[in-house]
C-alpha cells in the first residue's frame, strides 16, 4: 500500500511521458451540432484533443491529500492528471469556495473552534435534512481561520497525517493557481468544476452562475477555447451557464431512479432514468456536451456487489456526439466492484487496475478517479495507438 516514493515516481514519469496530452483552445461549441463526431484528437485543441480515456483527479488527488486544497489540486497535477476537479460552494458574503459540500464539520476542524460553537444548526439541503456548519452561514474571512482535514479518515488513515496544513481555498485561488501552473508548465491546466446544491443557494439568494461566470471572465475561461469543463447534477444550472459562457459543459447524472433537485423543485416528473433513453441525451445534447453518470449507470452492480451486464448508455450518449466523464474510480477495496476486492480490510487496495480495465473496455472517454497516477497508468494501455495490454 506504500503510494510515495522514487519507484513510484520513476514509473509515473514513463507514464507521463508516454501520455503527452495536448492542452489546447477549445473548438466544440455548444449543442449536439458543435459535438457531432466523437473523435477525439484532429488537431482542433480542444476538450476532444485531450487523451482519452481521459484522467479528471477528484477533488484533487483525493486519495492521498485532504480534498478540495491546493495541495491535493498540486498534487494530481504533478501526478498526471489531465483535469483537476473542484466542487464550488458560496461564503455568506458571496465568495465562491472549493468544498465538497456546504456542510463543513467533516472536512474542516470547524468544531474545535469555540468562536463557532453556536453556528452548528440543522438545515434541509435538497430535501435531506443535515446537522453541522454550512459555507454559507461565514464570511471568507471566518472561513479562512479554518483548516482542511480528512473527510474519510477511516478509510484513509494515512492521509490525516496533514490534517490541518491548508485552509479552504477560493475558487479565485484556485484560476490564479491554475495560471501559475500552466505558465511554468507550457500547457494550460485544465479544470472541472462544479456548482453544487444551485437552486438551493438560489433561494438563499446566492445563486452560483453569475459569479462564477465573473471569475471565468476575468482569468480567460469563459470561451470556446476554455481548458475548462462545468459540471452541475441541476440541468438547469448547466442551462443557465450555457448562456453566460461558452465553456464545455456536463450534466451529472446519479442513480437511475432519483430526480435532479432542479426537477423536484420545478415538479419536472423526469427521473435519471428517463435522461438515459436517447430522447432524454438528445434534450440534454440541446445544452451540454457531455455527461457525467455514475460508474452504476453504465454497469450496474448487483445485491452483492459484483457487476453486471453493460447498459446500452455509452453507445446512446455517443450517438448524440456527447461524451462520457462518468464517476468515480478509487483504489480501496470499500469502494471497488466485489470482484476486484483483495481481502477483508475495506481501507485496503484491491484489484484497481482489473477494474480500471473493466471501465475503460466499455469506451468511457473519461472517469474521475480519487487516484490520478492509477488511472493514468491504466489509461495509457488504451489511448490511441498504444494498444491494450493482453
Amino acid at each position: 500500500m506504500t503510494q510515495g516514493g522514487a519507484a513510484r515516481r520513476t514509473v509515473l514519469g514513463a507514464a507521463v511521458m508516454a501520455a503527452g496530452g495536448a492542452f489546447g483552445a477549445l473548438a466544440a461549441g455548444a449543442g449536439p451540432a458543435a459535438a457531432a463526431e466523437r473523435g477525439h484528437g484532429g488537431g482542433s485543441g480542444g476538450y476532444r484533443d485531450l487523451p482519452v480515456p481521459t484522467v479528471i483527479g477528484h477533488r484533487g488527488a483525493s486519495g492521498y491529500r485532504p480534498e478540495h486544497t491546493i495541495a491535493s489540486y498540486q498534487l494530481a497535477l504533478d501526478l498526471g492528471a489531465d483535469v483537476v476537479e473542484q466542487d464550488l460552494v458560496p461564503t455568506k458574503d458571496g465568495h465562491l469556495v472549493c468544498r465538497h459540500e456546504n456542510e463543513i464539520g467533516g472536512t474542516t476542524d470547524v468544531a474545535d473552534h469555540p468562536a463557532f460553537a453556536a453556528r452548528k444548526t440543522t438545515k434541509t439541503v435538497d430535501g435531506v435534512p443535515v446537522t453541522g456548519w454550512f459555507t454559507e452561514d461565514f464570511t471568507l474571512a471566518e472561513l479562512k481561520t479554518l483548516r482542511a482535514k480528512e473527510r474519510i479518515p477511516a478509510v484513509r488513515q494515512r492521509n490525516t497525517l496533514y490534517d490541518g496544513r491548508w485552509d479552504v481555498p477560493t475558487f479565485e485561488e484556485v484560476l490564479r493557481w491554475a495560471d501559475r501552473e500552466g505558465k511554468r508548465r507550457g500547457k494550460r491546466v485544465w479544470l472541472h468544476v462544479e456548482t453544487k446544491h444551485p437552486t438551493y443557494f438560489r433561494g438563499l439568494g446566492l445563486g452560483l452562475e453569475e459569479p462564477l461566470a465573473r471569475l471565468l471572465r476575468r482569468h480567460g475561461r469563459d470561451g470556446r477555447g476554455a481548458p475548462l469543463f462545468l459540471q452541475s447534477f441541476e440541468p438547469s444550472s448547466i442551462q443557465r451557464l450555457s448562456r453566460l459562457v461558452s465553456a464545455p459543459r456536463v450534466v451529472l447524472l446519479s442513480a437511475a431512479g432519483t430526480r435532479p433537485w432542479d426537477f423536484e423543485a420545478a415538479k419536472d416528473p423526469r427521473t435519471v432514468a428517463d435522461l438515459v433513453k436517447p430522447a432524454g441525451l438528445k434534450w440534454i445534447a440541446g445544452f451540454a456536451q457531455g455527461i457525467g453518470p455514475t460508474m452504476d449507470l453504465i454497469l450496474p452492480r448487483d445485491a452483492a456487489g459484483r457487476l453486471g451486464a453493460p447498459t446500452t448508455l455509452v453507445a446512446d450518449a455517443h450517438a448524440q456526439g456527447l461524451i462520457l466523464h462518468p464517476y468515480t474510480a478509487r483504489n480501496e477495496n470499500s469502494f471497488l466492484p466485489a470482484e476486484y476486492r483483495k481481502g477483508t480490510d475495506p481501507a485496503a487496495y484491491g484489484d484497481a487496475f482489473g477494474a480500471f480495465r473493466t471501465y475503460f473496455e466499455q469506451g468511457i472517454d473519461g472517469i474521475f478517479t480519487d487516484q490520478p497516477d492509477t488511472g493514468l497508468l491504466a489509461a495509457e494501455a488504451f489511448r490511441p495507438g498504444r494498444g491494450v495490454n493482453p
